[in-house]
């Protein structure tokens, strides 16, 4: 396919993506499906087009003027790609299977429309019922915090200690150039392409004998902050595929143990297969079994009890950038619900001297410090680490500068750390 066929593709999949609400990885798929002509690196590129213009849709839109499909992908060229008028111009000749030629109007707003007098949502790039959240965690900052969630997502590894150190690692990924994380320890960061694709781990040794996991460095620094440590008793109440409980497994060195579950056992499905690849021993996968408690045995038991709670994920829109555009106000109250309830059923287990780590992947107040105020104001037997004690207590005194400005906990996000954002705050019960 030619460059010009490809961003008429990418213009075919966001018009299903906004007629049918579906999800872009949907729309994705089924494009492929049906023009199977279409090879690997034709889909990638599309993808990535098609992922560019939900990161920019409203600062493309407007650019543009208008909030169409066609009108989205040209502005994202502009805004994603750097292209001036002229180039995109080339790319829309109207011929064979190119976008049709520029309007008039098209040519003018492209060379000529400024964002220095749009709403702060547009120059962010997030979505306007949430401005008032932006400005209430990151005040003046909200419009560069946006623009940083909307650039993308570097590819993070996170080395697994249990069967190697990352220099280790490092030299089994030579070929594909790996740096050192700056904050974790025992990241690796993947170079990506100029569309910002990254190389393919599936036939990656490294990756299939699990000496390293996919794992965002915001994510490695909240399991290394939690601070499991070697013969602790630990439960991992919201475990999903289970990312985070393999890297405390690793940090406890397979000594003492995890109990990993989920309110919904299909999420738990891949975690048997990795805790296999990366040689884990030392977790009990405790799948919902109906009406029967299966973390009874665990009451009061716990030295770590880590809640990684259900959220909207504002923090992951670099890696999902289609999210932010179907998040709706409705499910951030249902999240904050939900919150709650994993926090008032979590605590149950955490013993006398033991820890809460609540943790999201979100940067919502409502989401972070509210609900811990709001835990702690029913719960007196719990009191908040500050940020210096969280950061040297995993050996990450640097971490401190990332205090929140708004109560407990540290705040990571890809302006201020470079990572997805995150929240983490450790609750000590007396």
């Amino acid at each position: 396919m030619t460059p010009s066929a490809r961003i008429s593709a990418a213009i075919e999949i966001l018009a299903d993506i906004a007629e049918r609400h579906r999800p872009a990885a949907d729309s994705l798929k089924d494009w492929g499906l049906g023009h199977r002509f279409a090879g690997s690196k034709d889909r990638a590129s599309i993808a990535s087009h098609v992922y560019d213009a939900l990161r920019v849709r409203a600062s493309a839109a407007w650019i543009m003027g208008v909030e169409t499909p066609r009108a989205i992908v040209l502005g994202s060229l502009r805004q994603m790609r750097n292209l001036n008028v002229d180039e995109i111009a080339a790319l829309c000749t109207g011929e064979t299977h190119a976008p049709y030629k520029l309007t008039e109007e098209e040519e003018s707003r492209l060379r000529d429309t400024s964002l220095e007098n749009a709403p702060d949502h547009v120059r962010g790039d997030y979505p306007e019922w949430l401005a008032e959240h932006f400005a209430a965690a990151f005040g003046d900052q909200a419009v560069a915090e946006g623009r940083a969630l909307a650039d993308r997502a570097p590819v993070d590894l996170r080395v697994n200690r249990i069967k190697g150190d990352r220099d280790k690692s490092i030299k089994m990924l030579a070929h594909l150039e790996p740096e050192p994380t700056p904050l974790s320890p025992l990241g690796l960061r993947l170079k990506t392409s100029a569309d910002g694709r990254g190389p393919s781990l599936s036939a990656e040794a490294a990756y299939t004998r699990g000496f390293v996991e996919i794992q965002d460095e915001g994510s490695q620094l909240a399991s290394l902050i939690a601070g499991a440590k070697p013969g602790m008793q630990v439960l991992d109440l919201c475990a999903g595929g289970g990312g985070k409980t393999l890297a405390l497994a690793a940090e406890m060195d397979n000594k003492g143990q995890i109990y990993a579950t989920d309110s919904d056992g299909r999420r738990l499905m891949p975690i048997y297969a990795r805790l296999d690849r990366a040689n884990v021993r030392n977790v009990q996968v405790r799948a919902p079994k109906g009406t029967t408690d299966v973390l009874a045995d665990c009451v009061k038991r716990c030295d770590l009890v880590l809640v990684d709670a259900p959220c909207t994920g504002t923090g992951t829109w670099r890696r999902n950038p289609d999210a932010k555009w179907r998040t709706r106000p409705g499910a951030l109250t249902q999240r904050q619900s939900e919150q709650d309830e994993v926090l008032a059923r979590a605590e149950k287990y955490v013993k006398p001297g033991g820890v809460l780590a609540y943790v999201t992947c979100s940067l919502l107040r409502v989401e972070n410090e509210d609900r811990i105020d709001t835990f702690l104001s029913a719960h007196a037997d719990f009191l908040p680490l500050d940020a210096a004690h969280i950061a040297r207590r995993a050996g990450l005194p640097e971490l401190a500068e990332h205090a929140s400005p708004h109560g407990a906990g540290l705040r990571l996000s890809p302006r201020t750390s470079g990572t997805d954002g995150f929240y983490i705050a450790l609750l000590l019960r007396s």
